[in-house]
């Protein structure tokens, strides 16, 4: 290894030419923005989704459906969950505080117990909304099933 020999690594220096410093650096002119147009203008910028006049993707593609603004969405728990949940702390109240604790639900999520698996103990469960099965399932058990308001 000699001295006129060493480089720099592969990829630790950028080779960025400084444009529009004059005709001497050989990059002044048009400072390789090429002629006229919007793009060769000082304070330039292009709007999110321009494509230069065509037609842009967003509005060719045709929209259809239809999006309820007033959807009210709710995070689904399923009866097997609270089971395991149930056994896990030994509890027999169940409430969305608890869920938020355990992470089956997040501090802003509207919760509603649905009815995939089954329930093998007598538990009081308060929240957002049920279904039918699962109101049907935990009143089989002897268990409450409590709507809290919105």
């Amino acid at each position: 290894m000699k001295l006129h020999t060493l480089k720099p690594a592969e990829g630790s220096t950028k080779n960025k030419r400084r444009t529009g410093r004059g005709q001497g650096s050989g990059l002044g002119g048009t400072s390789t923005k090429g002629h006229k147009g919007a793009k060769s203008r000082s304070g330039y910028s292009s709007k999110i989704g321009f494509e230069g006049g065509q037609m842009p993707l967003q509005r060719r593609v045709p929209k259809f459906g239809f999006k309820n603004i007033n959807r009210v969405e709710y995070k689904g728990i399923n009866l097997d969950s609270i089971q395991e949940l149930a056994d896990k702390l030994k509890v027999e109240t169940i409430d969305v505080e608890l869920l938020i604790n355990n992470g089956l639900a997040n501090k802003k999520d509207l919760v509603k117990i649905l009815g995939r698996g089954e329930l093998k103990s007598k538990v009081k469960i308060s929240a957002h909304g049920f279904s039918k099965t699962a109101t049907a399932a935990i009143e089989a058990k002897g268990g409450e099933a409590n709507v809290i308001k919105k």
